[in-house]
């Protein structure tokens, strides 16, 4: 009798450790590109490893993952719009925010590019020459980052590409990266998509696809990662999401960033916390 009830004690408190650890988990909503381009699946597992702290990522897009988080419905964000972050931390939605990457935005089209803006390079003269010539452009339309850096493009061309008498060939989709590049390459059209995206999906996606113009500065893409403040929102796990930001911003975490590449061995993204 003694020697089941020392057995059951046992059992008891190996399934009780087991169902602590497992519940060790945060939240963290996210940019699809950072989902699509493996990124995740790479650097999420040394993490986990290191602290036993299990990332669940919402995949969306940046203005939506900000949403997310400014509800409380998440611990972490990692995104790609540094001015919406930012004011979203001023509001006090967020603390502890830290730049941890880059790469950056290249406008993609048909490989015979049918108007010709290879040799163009400023994204600005590329954007006003797709509308000056009626060409079909598709945008992400989701408030993404991506969303956001092609609007602020058009912006300083002074074309409201929306308006009446260009919206013909102008397609707003309301998808993800990967799922916006695949309707451009099936309608033959031109779009604004991240490098890392771009790497990690074009072979596999079968895209009839070439980069007509990168290397502009304006198409500079910065990551952030953010933790939800604590203050606003009592019930989110606040000391593991800091266990996050601490390590992605970490040398390892740095070192694990810089060493994710895609089968060519292109580096999708650099490194740059401070």
């Amino acid at each position: 009798m003694k020697r089941y009830f020392l057995l059951l004690v046992l059992c008891t408190l190996v399934f009780t450790s087991v169902s602590a650890f497992a519940e060790t988990r945060i939240r963290c909503a996210s940019t699809t590109s950072t989902q699509n381009s493996g990124l995740f699946d790479y650097i999420l597992p040394i993490f986990e490893k290191k602290t036993g702290i299990k990332v669940d990522v919402v995949a969306v897009g940046t203005g939506a993952a900000i949403e997310i988080g400014k509800r409380g419905d998440a611990d972490v964000v990692f995104v790609h719009a540094k001015e919406q972050e930012l004011r979203a931390v001023e509001e006090g939605y967020f603390v502890n925010r830290h730049d941890v990457m880059y790469n950056d935005f290249v406008i993609v089209g048909p490989t015979d590019d049918p108007i010709k803006i290879k040799g163009i390079k400023d994204a600005t003269d590329a954007f006003k020459k797709i509308a000056v010539s009626a060409y079909p452009f598709v945008s992400r339309g989701d408030k993404s980052g991506t969303h956001t850096k092609e609007l602020s493009i058009w912006a300083k061309t002074g074309i409201n590409p929306k308006a009446s008498e260009w919206f013909l060939w102008y397609l707003e989709v309301g998808q993800g990266m990967e799922k916006t590049q695949r309707i451009a390459n099936e309608k033959r059209a031109y779009t604004l998509t991240d490098r890392g995206t771009w790497l990690a999906t074009k072979d596999k996606d079968k895209l009839d696809m070439i980069i007509v113009l990168e290397g502009n500065p304006a198409l500079f893409n910065q990551y952030g990662v953010m933790a939800v403040n604590p203050e606003k929102y009592k019930h989110v796990k606040y000391k593991e999401a800091i266990e996050f930001v601490n390590w992605i911003t970490s040398k390892e975490g740095q070192q694990a960033i810089a060493s994710f590449k895609d089968k060519n061995d292109n580096q999708l993204f650099i490194p740059n916390a401070k």
